[in-house]
């Protein structure tokens, strides 16, 4: 692969640059309301956005008979696959009052959108924007049978949704945690981090898992009971042991939806944290990059690069997981194949999650719409990471042909590349 001199401009020795006696530079705080910013202000260009526009106008129409009819209406509208459901009973969301064991709350999602209901509750709706993130949107309690619900933007989820978890820019989070019958949390297995490094065995905890998924060991599907002579212990509870399976769209919980989930949430928080200090950091240099955003970029980069070609990714159980049949159909629905089929949405399932490791998510706006100065420095340490010889050492994961594969899918398929890796 011939790679381009012009991007060694950000790769000088250290010893050159006098920065190898500096410590790591310090990240800009981001106030994501403020300028250059301005979220509030922002015009949304999200997936949601797009289809409010067109139920105000009447060129679409959700059925409203029921709350599961309009849950089921909204998904098609949105190209969201009702197999992507998840069931979670934490109480850890907007409707914590009504989450428990005894009322799951479902998730449900694809590549840009994410969409929860509760039985009982509202829908809430979190839509990726190109540019500025998590866009947060409620629809009001349904009467059945009556008008479309109120729909309207929501600013009570910035204290989780932008908050340390996301490294203060609006984002995508999702914890561990050993609920009890109130929805209330005993013990948390992990918190403000995602993303598919994280070990399996601190997952799950206050969620449902279904599915071959062969976890010996796991927090799935447990509860947490005080008691006063001994504590607390855990008790098992299966979906729909405690409440009507019927009230959701689907009895499962598959646990390859919830490993897709956690890949892509990982990324969006990283792709949109370096947005927005990209966007800072290029006002703060009047449109140019100052110098001094030199060793922030090769951090982002680095980070971003290593991500993408799933570093360090966690390790599945000795049997590898099965996923659901209709679940794989439905992701791969959109995929972009080359003519011998390969594509960046294969799964492996056995030992990894991808038969080849570099996220279908380069495909979306989130991606496509990141600056380019930063975005090319990506291609360069990702190039440098699937060459034949010498390759960086961080990506000793992917075997030769595999990372031959790989270029050649970016190649044929990711519109954007640089030309000197066309």
């Amino acid at each position: 692969m011939r790679l381009c001199p012009a991007l060694f401009l950000f790769s000088l020795p250290l010893a050159q640059t006098g920065l190898e006696a500096q410590e790591k530079p310090k990240v800009p705080v981001i106030e994501f309301k403020a300028p250059p910013h301005d979220y509030l202000q922002h015009e949304p260009a999200d997936r949601f956005a797009g289809l409010l526009k067109r139920l105000r106008s009447g060129e679409v129409q959700l059925d409203t008979a029921d709350d599961k009819t309009l849950l089921t209406s909204l998904l098609k509208a949105l190209d969201v696959p009702v197999s992507s459901q998840m069931l979670l009973f934490s109480a850890t969301s907007l409707q914590s009052e009504i989450i428990n064991p005894r009322n799951a709350r479902a998730l449900y999602f694809n590549e840009d959108t994410y969409v929860g209901f509760v039985p009982g509750g509202k829908v809430e709706i979190i839509s990726m924007d190109p540019t500025h993130a998590a866009i947060f949107y409620i629809f009001e309690r349904l009467q059945p049978g009556g008008p479309l619900p109120l729909i309207s933007r929501s600013d009570k989820c910035f204290n989780c949704h932008a908050g340390n978890a996301t490294k203060r820019v609006p984002g995508l989070i999702a914890e561990s945690v050993l609920p009890m019958l109130s929805g209330a949390s005993l013990e948390t297995y992990r918190r403000d981090e995602q993303g598919h490094q994280i070990p399996l065995e601190n997952r799950f905890g206050g969620w449902h898992l279904t599915g071959g998924h062969h976890l010996t060991e796991t927090h799935a599907n447990l509860m947490g009971v005080t008691r006063a002579s001994s504590g607390f212990t855990k008790m098992s509870v299966e979906p729909g042991k405690m409440w009507d399976i019927n009230r959701h769209l689907l009895p499962t919980s598959d646990i390859l939806p919830h490993l897709v989930h956690e890949h892509q949430i990982g990324f969006e928080n990283r792709v949109f944290h370096a947005a927005y200090l990209m966007r800072q950091m290029s006002v703060e240099g009047r449109g140019e990059l100052p110098m001094s955003a030199k060793t922030t970029v090769e951090l982002l980069a680095d980070e971003l690069a290593q991500y993408i070609l799933f570093a360090n990714e966690a390790k599945l159980p000795r049997q590898g997981i099965d996923g659901d049949p209709t679940f794989i159909r439905e992701f791969q629905r959109n995929q972009k194949p080359l003519s011998n089929g390969a594509s960046l949405k294969q799964f492996d399932l056995k030992t990894r999650l991808f038969k080849y490791r570099a996220s279908y998510m380069l495909y979306t706006e989130s991606w496509q719409q990141l600056s380019k100065p930063l975005k090319d420095r990506v291609y360069y340490k990702m190039a440098e990471g699937l060459r034949d010889q010498n390759p960086s050492p961080a990506y000793a994961h992917i075997p030769s042909e595999e990372k031959k594969a790989i270029r050649i899918i970016l190649k044929e398929t990711l519109p954007g590349l640089p030309s000197w890796w066309r």
